[in-house]
């Protein structure tokens, strides 16, 4: 039996079915933590919350949400599970320095396989793909495992070629008849690019479809963002939007529609909150606050994910009814404050993305003497030259409406910036504020 046939697909069930299974699952979830989890057990009781009182998803108010601050300090008492339990360690990057372990145990491998075997259903993936991950598989990454594992229970053919090397991918997109990428939209440009500059023939290459993990390729409209187009008009290929943490074990992933990420109901709760921890009206940004539903190793309930982004609750073109999220506008802790403006890291990849002189680049904030936000840009040129870089200044102060510092530097020095030796991604964001 296919792992899939255990679990009830909620995408196309109605609005009372879905809340009635989630009540039902909320309800285990609650008895389940008050057993097994030192951190919530200790959390209902410093606040005197019964659990017999939390009858359905909208008591959820009555529980003050978790953060990733809390994981940290108290990484083993989210535990539920025997050590001897566990299959698989996952990290993901801390508010303190050091990693947040997310621990896994086999039902919870078996859950993440489910929820990337939904996400390739609504990008209509089947069994005779061949899906390449462009992506690290390594570093305790639990992503590239996710993919990997929903890419087995989908039954297609999997191709492990890691990130870097567009010579080695392009290779192996024509020798192995690719038919699907996962992978950053700022490396399927960088493949774009060598492709046009080696003479590679890539619009007659077997690909189909790219799902786009880490970066937005759409605005808030549902619109294709700047490198949403730069990509689509240089190849006509399908792109599909995703979005996940490791803490949720969970991913929103977008239908051929294009008009936000589903979310599998079956495995999470989510809610919009305020800075006051409100539930906003549909359509208004909040903070995306997520509950997880099967998860077995380290279950999260009322997790702050600190992602900002709006949901819709009308049913999708596509057929599925399920409750969609859009693009991330920013993280709450990122916001940049400068000179009275607001602004968020992913705003600034696009503006940054869309030009082709440059060739890479880091998004600094520091604090000043008086406490308020410094923005340092650091960019390494494709050609530096002094036209190009006056053309790039003007460039960032119009789109930004405010004049960040700009360091010209070399890829060396910029690598240094991106990456430590714990570090699995590139960092393009650098936050320096105390």
């Amino acid at each position: 039996m296919n792992e899939a046939t255990k679990y009830f697909n909620l995408d196309f069930q109605d609005e009372t079915t879905v809340k009635e299974y989630q009540n039902s699952k909320l309800t285990e979830l609650l008895q389940y933590l008050q057993e097994k989890s030192g951190f919530y057990r200790n959390l209902f009781k410093i606040n005197n919350i019964g659990i017999h009182k939390i009858k359905n998803v909208n008591d959820l108010k009555y529980i003050p949400p978790s953060t990733k601050r809390d994981i940290q300090l108290y990484n083993w008492d989210f535990l539920c599970v025997p050590k001897d339990r566990i299959v698989e360690y996952t990290a993901t990057s801390g508010t303190l320095g050091a990693p947040v372990v997310i621990a896994l145990s086999n039902n919870d491998l078996n859950r993440l396989s489910y929820n990337e075997w939904l996400s390739f259903g609504k990008m209509n993936l089947r069994n005779d793909d061949v899906i390449q991950l462009v992506l690290t598989l390594d570093k305790q990454f639990m992503a590239g495992m996710a993919y990997y594992q929903g890419s087995r229970m989908l039954g297609a053919t999997v191709i492990r070629t890691g990130p870097g090397a567009p010579s080695m991918q392009w290779d192996t997109i024509f020798r192995m008849e690719t038919t699907t990428i996962v992978a950053v939209p700022s490396f399927i440009i960088k493949l774009l690019e060598y492709a046009e500059l080696n003479d590679i023939k890539y619009r007659e290459s077997p690909v189909k479809r790219i799902l786009c993990i880490g970066e937005n390729i759409r605005n808030t409209n549902m619109e294709l963002n700047l490198i949403g187009q730069r990509i689509k008009n240089k190849w006509d290929v399908d792109l599909y939007s995703t979005y996940a943490s490791t803490e949720m074990q969970t991913a929103f992933t977008e239908c051929g529609e294009g008009a936000g990420g589903h979310q599998h109901c079956e495995l999470i709760i989510a809610e919009i909150l305020d800075d006051y921890g409100n539930r906003v009206a549909e359509g208004e940004t909040g903070e995306l606050v997520i509950t997880t539903l099967g998860v077995e190793a380290m279950p999260l309930l009322r997790y702050r994910t600190g992602d900002l982004c709006f949901m819709t609750n009308e049913p999708c073109a596509c057929g599925r009814k399920s409750p969609r999220i859009s693009p991330i506008v920013g993280r709450k802790n990122h916001m940049v404050k400068l000179k009275g403006t607001t602004l968020y890291p992913p705003m600034i990849f696009e503006i940054l993305n869309i030009r082709e002189e440059i060739e890479d680049y880091v998004v600094e904030v520091s604090s000043n003497s008086l406490g308020t936000d410094n923005l340092t840009i650091h960019i390494v040129m494709k050609k530096e030259t002094d036209a190009n870089i006056k053309t790039i200044e003007s460039y960032l102060h119009a789109s930004l409406r405010v004049r960040p510092e700009i360091k010209i530097t070399d890829l060396a020095t910029l690598r240094n910036m991106q990456m430590s030796e714990t570090s699995r991604k590139v960092a393009k964001f650098l936050d320096k504020r105390p």
